[in-house]
């Protein structure tokens, strides 16, 4: 017998839906106040698209079915990188992470983001999705997150009443939930100048090598400072093990206050464990997770501090 007899004699295969996209309205929008005008007169009915690689896969498995869709990709500014050496870098919200992570100013200035942006999923995906949007959706797993975090960006929005800045560590509420506001979005991501002397990295648990959401992640940042007990000052963000991405004050303070060694970085690595609030799903178990979460963090601290121990 054929497969197309096999089809034939099966109504329930022939009722199996296809792939595909609800109908949409699309706009391509071309100024702020556009984009706030088409959010208040739709509401929960409207969704904003800058890469797009997570809402159209809600909208393909029917988790959302917008009416229209407002892409800002081409409004002024909204893809640009720029960088100024008082001031910092400005990253357009829409800017692809590809464009992100190849731009010599954030290579020399910024490696820690350029790290964590290469652990999210596939370079060709990456040429479509954006920082903006991997911090809009206000994932707990969301790979740019830490960095954003340690690095203490801040998140430029804009609204009906203007455009108002939120620091990174303010921007997330819970899970898909961001600090801002009906009617508001993402314009661009600010990140200052590092501090002087300064080694990070970002290390993530994934069940394959590359391409998958993050088990856990964990970004170190430190950089000398004479005015710390230890002489160095440590910041440490979480991913994946919270609702969401989370700063780890009580390790940073530890860190700061004493002079470093083995001991005191294992230390540190278990308040980070502690802090974490993770849950069990398909990608792991809570318990497996805060076990990772004390390991990795000891790896990042000790790849931090051999940096920084190498520039003295």
């Amino acid at each position: 017998m054929s497969a197309s007899t096999d089809i034939a004699k099966n109504p329930a295969v022939l009722a199996m839906p296809s792939p595909g996209l609800p109908k949409f309205d699309y706009v391509r929008a071309r100024a702020p106040g556009e984009v706030s005008a088409l959010l208040a007169e739709h509401g929960d009915r409207a969704r904003l698209f800058m890469g797009g690689t997570d809402l159209f896969v809600q909208m393909r498995d029917g988790v959302i079915a917008p009416k229209i869709v407002i892409d800002l990709k081409t409004m002024p500014g909204m893809t640009d990188i720029a960088f100024d050496a008082r001031s910092g870098l400005r990253i357009g919200a829409a800017a692809s992470m590809n464009a992100i992570a190849a731009h010599p100013a954030v290579k020399d200035h910024y490696p820690l983001l350029v790290e964590a942006i290469e652990t999210v999923a596939a370079y060709p995906l990456r040429t479509r999705a954006t920082m903006g949007g991997n911090l809009c959706n206000g994932s707990p797993a969301a790979d740019t997150a830490p960095a954003a975090l340690v690095l203490e960006a801040q998140c430029v929005v804009m609204g009906s009443e203007g455009e108002w800045t939120i620091p990174a560590n303010e921007f997330f509420l819970h899970v898909r939930k961001t600090a801002m506001r009906p009617g508001e979005f993402l314009t661009r991501i600010d990140i200052p100048i590092p501090p002087e002397g300064w080694a990070g990295r970002y290390v993530k648990l994934g069940r394959n090598a590359g391409g998958d959401l993050a088990i856990v992640g964990a970004a170190v940042m430190g950089y000398p400072d004479k005015s710390a007990g230890s002489g160095y000052r440590f910041r440490i963000a979480l991913a994946s093990v919270a609702p969401t991405p989370i700063r780890v004050p009580a390790a940073e303070v530890l860190l700061a206050a004493q002079p470093i060694s083995e001991g005191l970085l294992d230390e540190a690595a278990q308040l980070a464990e502690a802090a974490a609030k993770p849950i069990d799903d398909l990608r792991g178990t809570a318990r497996y997770r805060k076990a990772m979460v004390r390991n990795l963090t000891r790896r990042a601290l000790d790849d931090v501090w051999q940096q920084l121990q190498k520039e003295r």
